[in-house]
């Protein structure tokens, strides 16, 4: 696959101004990439799709490349009954075909390689839903399990996953420091809020999210975008979301992947139907300007919290 297959959304350069700047940064700024793609049925064309994407933003100077949910197996979640089959894309986080072209991009091109996989169980039950940073010397440095599972139509993963059970880590990856949550995660401020709270400047969201199959006239995207932009301004964080696009019957994919800041602005997103890479420079200070301005974080009230915790 050639540059030309792919919509390139190249916002490298100085980034936007930090409007609440009083001191200048203390770092460069960082530039992350996204590939946004189809699932291929053709293994091997799959695997090039996303290679050519990886080396696209790795050759404009990204540090690190996200990929999308499930990067290497179709969306298998869109109906109840297909757990045995879905099993047959279970895999090891360690030595799995996953980590394996993450392990290969990452030592070809220098940049982490996050990526997002069906992770088997020890037990031989459902897996989990899992997201996986590797570093261009073959260290798997992050394995974040999914912790909110849908239930919706068209995204029966309780019928697959279990909740994660490995918190809110947060990943040193080069001068920043990452949370790697996956999808449906996306929709809660608490889960922004405890990644902001252990320190994570960037929040990365690897996505598979389109049509809703009993309200086929309802487009989400809108929506969907707004929640993560807002969560990233109630926490100082970047957001980047990087999402699916094609038709898995049932569901049409809506890509729209972007990368937004502390303040609210989209730096960079893709179209909603086409491949495409981006690649933007993030000033990781303005989390720092943003939050000494608005201290979200220091006027917290978490001893009046209790009824967060309650469940009916």
């Amino acid at each position: 696959m050639s540059d030309h297959d792919f919509e390139i959304v190249d916002a490298t350069g100085p980034p936007p101004e930090s409007p609440a700047r009083v001191e200048q940064p203390r770092r460069e700024p960082y530039r992350v990439g996204a590939v946004q793609q189809a699932w291929h049925p053709d293994a091997d064309e799959h695997l090039e799709s996303l290679a050519a994407g990886i080396r696209i933003a790795a050759g404009r100077g990204a540090q690190i490349v996200c990929l999308q949910e499930l990067t290497l197996s179709p969306y298998f979640a869109v109906t109840e009954d297909r757990v045995e089959e879905a099993a047959g894309f279970a895999e090891d986080v360690e030595t799995g075909p996953t980590a394996t072209f993450a392990r290969q991009m990452a030592s070809e091109t220098g940049s982490h390689v996050h990526a997002s996989l069906y992770e088997r169980a020890e037990d031989g039950g459902i897996g989990f839903n899992t997201a996986i940073c590797v570093a261009p010397d073959g260290e798997l440095i992050a394995r974040t399990r999914k912790l909110h599972i849908p239930v919706t139509a068209g995204y029966y993963e309780d019928r697959y996953f279990r909740p994660g059970d490995t918190g809110y880590p947060v990943i040193a990856v080069g001068e920043a420091s990452f949370g790697f949550p996956t999808c449906w995660d996306q929709w809660f401020p608490e889960l922004a809020r405890a990644y902001s709270l252990a320190g994570a400047e960037v929040i990365v969201y690897p996505t598979a999210i389109g049509s809703e199959p009993d309200h086929p006239g309802f487009d989400t995207e809108p929506l969907w975008e707004r929640v993560i932009v807002g969560n990233g301004i109630a926490n100082g964080t970047f957001m980047i979301a990087v999402n699916r696009i094609g038709t898995e019957d049932p569901l049409t994919f809506y890509g729209s992947s972007f990368v937004s800041d502390p303040y609210g602005r989209v730096l960079a997103q893709a179209p909603r139907d086409r491949p495409s890479v981006i690649v933007a420079d993030l000033d990781l200070g303005q989390r720092r300007d943003w939050l000494d301005l608005f201290p979200f974080l220091d006027t917290r009230r978490p001893d009046t919290y209790e009824p967060l915790t309650e469940r009916d």
